[in-house]
C-alpha cells in the first residue's frame, strides 16, 4: 500500500472487509450499519484484519481449521504475521488484509503497540495458555478483544484515556460473554478460560469439564464470570457519551446485544451449551432501538453528571 490510498484502492479495501464481516460476524456487521460511512468503512477494515489473523493463527481454510498444526508451524504463522504487520505499518503492506489494517493505522493514528498486543493475545491461544485466576482470564480477553475496543474507539475519534479505558472495558466485557456461551466448544479443542481456581471451588478438574455430571458446577463458575462481565459492561455505558452520536448508537446497540447472550446462558443455565446460544432479529432489533434511546440520554442528560469511578475494574498499561 502506497503512502496516499486511492478512492478506488479503498473501495475494493472496503468490499473485502464487507465479505470478512458478512462471514464472520453477523452482530458487528448489523451494528456497524449505525456509523457513518466513512467510520464504518474504517471499523471494517479494522475487523477484516482481525479476522485475517485469527484464521491464520488456527490454519482456517474454506471454514476448517488445522487442529493437527505442530508447535513449530504456529510459531512459523505468529511470526509471519508480526512482520507482515510491522510491513503493513511501515507501508509496505503485501495483501489486502493488511493494506486495510495501513490504511487505518495511519488515518486515525493509531500507535503500533495495539495491533502487536492482539497478536499477542492470539499467541495465548496458540500456545495453550494456562488461565489460573480471573485477572489472568482477564488480562487475555483484553489481548483479544479489549484492545480492539481501544483501536475501534480511536477510529471514532476518542484519544482521552478515561474513555478508552470505557472502550477497552468494553471489549473485556464482549469476551467474557463469549467465553460463557463457548465453554464447551472451547473445551472440545482443548481451550479452558475459565479460571481455574473457580473451577477447584466447584470441585471441577479441567479436563471433566465436558462431562455430564459437571455441567451444573461449571454453570455456576461461569454464572459468577458474566457477573464480572456485567461490571465492565457497566463502566463502559459511561463512554457513549463521548462518542460521536451515531456511532454511540452502533456501541450501545453492540452492548446489548452480547449482553442479552449473557442473560439467555443464564436463563438456559447449565443447558447453555446443548447448542448454541444466539439473539433472535427481533430482540436485536428492539436492542437497537432501546440503544438509540440510551445514546440520546447518554449525549444529553448523561453528561450533567461526572462519571463513576472505574473501581475494582482491572485497567490495561497506558
Amino acid at each position: 500500500m502506497s503512502e496516499t490510498t486511492s478512492s478506488a484502492e479503498l473501495e475494493e479495501l472496503s468490499n473485502y472487509a464487507r465479505q470478512a464481516i458478512s462471514e464472520g460476524s453477523k452482530s458487528f456487521a448489523g451494528a456497524s450499519r449505525l456509523f457513518r460511512s466513512d467510520m464504518r468503512a474504517s471499523a471494517q477494515l479494522l475487523y477484516a484484519w482481525c479476522r485475517h489473523c485469527d484464521d491464520v493463527i488456527d490454519g482456517q481454510v474454506a471454514g476448517f481449521k488445522d487442529e493437527d498444526a505442530t508447535q513449530e508451524e504456529i510459531a512459523e504463522r505468529l511470526s509471519l504475521l508480526r512482520t507482515q504487520t510491522q510491513r503493513a505499518i511501515d507501508g509496505k503492506a503485501d495483501s489486502p488484509a493488511f493494506a486495510a489494517l495501513a490504511y487505518v493505522v495511519k488515518r486515525h493514528e493509531i500507535p503500533e503497540r495495539f495491533p502487536f498486543e492482539l497478536l499477542d493475545g492470539f499467541e495465548m491461544d496458540a500456545i495453550g495458555h494456562h488461565y489460573k485466576s480471573i485477572d489472568d482470564t482477564i488480562l487475555y480477553s483484553y489481548y483479544v478483544a479489549g484492545v480492539v475496543g481501544v483501536m475501534m474507539a480511536m477510529i471514532m475519534g476518542v484519544r482521552d484515556d478515561e474513555v478508552l479505558d470505557r472502550a477497552c472495558d468494553l471489549g473485556i466485557g464482549f469476551q467474557l460473554t463469549n467465553i460463557s456461551r463457548d465453554v464447551m466448544d472451547d473445551w472440545n479443542i482443548g481451550r479452558v478460560y475459565l479460571p481455574q481456581d473457580w473451577l477447584d471451588e466447584m470441585g471441577v478438574p479441567r479436563d471433566n469439564i465436558g462431562a455430564p455430571k459437571s455441567r451444573v458446577p461449571v454453570f455456576k463458575v461461569v454464572d459468577r464470570l458474566l457477573d464480572t462481565a456485567e461490571s465492565y459492561y457497566d463502566s463502559a455505558y459511561f463512554g457513549i457519551s463521548e462518542l460521536p452520536f451515531r456511532a454511540a448508537c452502533a456501541i450501545s446497540t453492540a452492548r446489548r446485544v452480547y449482553r442479552e447472550i449473557g442473560r439467555q446462558v443464564r436463563h438456559r443455565q447449565h443447558t447453555a451449551w446443548d447448542s448454541r446460544t444466539v439473539v433472535s432479529k427481533p430482540k436485536k432489533y428492539a436492542g437497537a432501538c432501546l440503544a438509540v434511546m440510551e445514546s440520546t440520554y447518554a449525549h444529553t442528560l448523561g453528561r450533567l453528571s461526572r462519571p463513576p469511578a472505574r473501581t475494582g475494574l482491572w485497567t490495561r498499561a497506558r
